[in-house]
């Protein structure tokens, strides 16, 4: 494949990249805000959706302030997740400017991949919390504490693991072609 044409393609997944992260953090917030959607659409990542379909109609009807509550907790996985394809995105500019082999991009590889490990950490964490949180005013006996792994989690944290092995490597490819470098 021509250079030019996957600096093409890094550039489109830069762009594509970034609209995803936009989107991922509003659908998340606008099914908290309209829980109907996440029914309805199936629209909704992780945490959320597990949360949402978990919930009897009364729980959903929650106030205000614990709809922003819910919207922040939910978000915490995901701004881990955000930041990762940030640097994805970073990574994806990097190789449009035809820069493959260097330790900046190593490191950003190896950024994201630490980032998608955060994400099944904190989604684990937050999820305990944002039960509590959702269901706080249902009456008793109705609230819930929900823990759980599931096998996306592990497949998650298993890609996380390649993209960290990949990052290695790809940082020792930088160092064994800066020394034939200084060589030649």
């Amino acid at each position: 494949m021509p250079s030019n044409r996957l600096a093409l393609y890094s550039q489109r997944m830069a762009a594509v990249t970034l609209i995803f992260v936009a989107a991922m953090m509003i659908i998340n917030a606008v099914i908290w805000l309209f829980p109907d959607i996440e029914s309805e659409y199936g629209l909704g990542f992780s945490l959320s959706r597990r949360m949402l379909s978990s919930l009897s109609e009364d729980a959903m009807s929650m106030t205000g302030w614990q709809s922003l509550g819910a919207i922040l907790l939910s978000s915490i996985p995901l701004l881990a997740l955000a930041a990762g394809l940030v640097n994805l995105r970073q990574l994806f500019n990097r190789y449009a400017q035809g820069q493959y082999f260097s330790s900046e991009a190593a490191n950003l590889l190896g950024k994201a991949g630490r980032a998608v490990a955060l994400w099944v950490f904190l989604d684990f964490l937050c999820e305990p919390l944002l039960s509590l949180w959702v269901t706080m005013n249902a009456p008793a006996g109705q609230h819930i504490l929900s823990i759980s792994i599931t096998a996306p989690s592990f497949v998650a944290l298993f890609i996380a693991g390649c993209i960290a092995i990949i990052a290695r490597i790809l940082s020792q490819a930088s160092e064994v072609e800066s020394e034939n470098r200084t060589f030649v």
